[in-house]
């Protein structure tokens, strides 16, 4: 399924940082009843590659499941090995895009300049990651978007919360990466479910 599927049907990323293979099923569970369609867990986290494996097995029917923080080939290999259908990185590196593409993964690459954007484009990206977003504004988004090709689907990440996303939208982003503002580490599935139905009213 396209990247802009996903987005259509809920356009907000699931950034569950710090999540536990014990916890995750629970907070999947919960955030799959609020309506968030893509669930990201990045390679920081404990036991990420359990927790991947898991969300995969129990929900990879209807929900993505994926990886952040993916920063070399063979992180893309074991995150495809897991299950996992979605990469997403913090910085631009082409390589590790390619390395998605090969093994059928959907791939959102970080970026923060046009040369960057271009490059990963041109790798075959599915989509773009502005971040750190808290460092740009949507000003900076809508200029990108002027240069980018038609289509481009740039989700902004970093410091996105429920006051900051309607001008984000407003200004063109196709979706938001979601963290602490969706799940922090010891959060419970009730606590979840209240903040990701906070943001998708935004």
């Amino acid at each position: 399924m396209a990247l802009s599927t996903w987005l259509a049907r809920c356009p907000l990323v699931a950034i569950l940082r710090g999540v536990a293979p014990e916890e995750a099923e629970g907070i999947a569970a919960a955030l799959d009843a609020a309506g968030i369609a893509i669930i990201e867990v990045p390679l920081n986290s404990p036991r990420p590659l359990e927790s991947i494996a898991l969300l995969a097995r129990l929900f990879g029917d209807r929900l993505l499941i994926g990886a952040g923080t993916v920063t070399t080939p063979d992180q893309v290999a074991a995150v495809a090995d897991a299950g996992g259908r979605l990469l997403v990185t913090p910085h631009a590196d082409p390589r590790l895009v390619a390395a998605a593409k090969a093994r059928d993964m959907l791939a959102v690459p970080g970026f923060f300049t046009p040369a960057e954007a271009f490059a990963l484009l041109a790798a075959g990206a599915d989509g773009l990651k502005l971040f750190p977003a808290e460092a740009a504004s949507p000003a900076v988004l809508r200029a990108l978007r002027a240069v980018l090709p038609a289509g481009t689907l740039v989700l902004p990440v970093g410091g996105m919360d429920a006051a900051s996303l309607p001008a984000w939208r407003a200004a063109g982003a196709a979706g938001f990466g979601i963290g602490s503002a969706i799940y922090r580490p010891g959060d419970d599935a009730a606590t979840v479910v209240a903040k990701a139905q906070a943001l998708l009213q935004a």
